[in-house]
């Protein structure tokens, strides 16, 4: 099996999984969505599920935002790892969602770059 065999299948499981899921909990399924996890995936991966439909990437690295997000502006990532304060500038106008705020003094720097960047 090919990778884009592979991943088409993976990603076909994966959004059947989350319809059924949805469903039992009475919730409509498009209104869930599904952030894939690309840390450590080469970029060649993240393209082949982004021709699919895919465009929500999950990363715990601001480098790997910062230089994926360069390389392709139209997909959405959602920072999951850990956010030191020193990275938030770079991460902010970059992502779509901050997943990982773990301190109050966090958060207040995060209104405040944003702020900042308008």
């Amino acid at each position: 099996m090919n990778s884009a065999a592979s991943v088409q299948d993976r990603y076909e499981e994966i959004l059947k999984k989350i319809r059924d899921a949805a469903r039992k909990a009475g919730r409509d399924p498009d209104e869930v969505t599904l952030v894939a996890v690309s840390k450590t995936k080469p970029i060649e991966l993240m393209e082949e599920a982004a021709a699919l439909g895919q465009l929500d990437f999950g990363e715990n690295h601001v480098q790997e935002i910062v230089w994926k997000q360069a390389l392709h502006p139209e997909y959405r990532f959602h920072m999951i790892g850990h956010l030191q304060t020193n990275k938030v500038k770079q991460v902010v106008g970059k992502t779509v969602l901050i997943h990982s705020v773990d301190s109050v003094h966090l958060a207040h720097t995060i209104s405040d770059v944003s702020v900042r960047q308008g």
